[in-house]
């Protein structure tokens, strides 16, 4: 039997994604929050990306397991800080959320410079992201909606850019060949040997 591992970066790619397009949805005023966004902040955006982030441990990949646990414990934070006011918990105060925003573009801008050592599609899906914590914080600091609407729109971009990620490593892998192309790393001289990972 082999003792190859698969490649488990697109199903926490594919959570991540969906999730994100969803929630931004909402955040550009289509939707309101409902049980459909927590639910899968909780299993498919949660859940799902820690336990690829466990797996990314297993194949000796730190920036992978840095990124899918980080991001599915944000996730569930996220469904948490929402949820838990409603529990009898005290809210977050005003402009506070702004801060949480603001930590998590400075984590995701470092690991966008890590993003440079692999294809150009994962430092669009980081380099998007950390764009839309910004964004979000800004929307959170001012109180105006047109900045909420534009965070809104780049998280569906975000999220989609995850998803065409997520599908191309599967597909290429799949067919063995290019089926979507994901472009060479910028970095490409000191890039690892394995860069399909997220």
């Amino acid at each position: 039997m082999s003792n190859k591992l698969a490649n488990p970066a697109p199903l926490g790619l594919m959570g991540f994604g969906m999730t994100t397009i969803l929630l931004n949805i909402h955040n550009a005023g289509f939707f309101p929050m409902d049980s459909m966004i927590l639910a899968m902040g909780i299993f498919y955006g949660g859940l799902s990306q820690v336990i690829v982030g466990i797996m990314c441990f297993k194949r000796g990949d730190t920036f992978g397991t840095t990124a899918f646990t980080s991001y599915g414990l944000f996730w569930l934070t996220l469904v948490g800080i929402i949820v838990m006011p409603y529990m009898g918990l005290p809210a977050s105060p005003a402009g506070f959320m702004a801060w949480f925003l603001v930590l998590w573009g400075i984590f995701t801008g470092f690991m966008f410079i890590g993003s440079l050592r692999y294809p150009r599609a994962k430092q669009v899906v980081f380099g998007s992201l950390t764009v839309l914590f910004f964004l979000l914080a800004a929307h959170d600091f001012t109180g105006n909606s047109t900045i909420g609407f534009i965070a809104g729109i780049e998280g569906i971009f975000c999220g989609a850019s995850a998803i065409y990620f997520a599908m191309a490593q599967v597909l290429n892998a799949e067919y063995g060949r290019t089926i979507l192309p994901v472009g060479s790393p910028a970095l490409a001289a000191s890039a690892p040997q394995e860069t399909a990972t997220a």
